[in-house]
């Protein structure tokens, strides 16, 4: 699921997933939906952050990464991901929550809002690969 969530982070995944594995319960979680065949249909990770743009607590929970199949979506499954998540973090004593979802992720956009998430911020993140320049050039 992750690969279909983050295809093009597929070198991270086996770090990030080792991560949530052997991290201290009150650092990071990951729950999941599973279906009645008792194969997975979902998940959800959520992690601490020391800040995230548009919350005003620090650390803050934060959720890293979401991801429901698309059969099982509009059934209530992402929503009952994000609740385990939300509960997680009120539990380990947060106030708050963040999220994000990529600018051109309308579905993703739309499902924040209708769970009750307020939109704080839009950026465009830039980079550039520096090259050394020969030396006197």
């Amino acid at each position: 699921m992750r690969r279909m969530l983050l295809p093009n982070e597929e070198a991270e995944h086996a770090g990030e997933i080792d991560m949530y594995l052997t991290a201290a319960p009150d650092a990071a979680a990951v729950f999941v939906a599973q279906r009645p065949d008792g194969s997975l249909g979902g998940f959800i990770e959520v992690a601490t952050r020391p800040w995230a743009d548009g919350c005003a607590s620090m650390p803050v929970a934060y959720i890293e990464a979401w991801y429901v199949d698309p059969d099982l979506r509009m059934h209530g499954v992402g929503r009952a991901l994000f609740a385990a998540a939300e509960r997680w973090a009120m539990d380990a004593g947060f106030t708050e929550i963040g999220s994000d979802a990529e600018t051109h992720n309308s579905a993703s956009i739309a499902a924040h809002k209708a769970l009750g998430y307020e939109e704080v911020l839009r950026i465009v993140c830039f980079r550039r690969t520096l090259e050394r320049r020969a030396e006197g050039g």
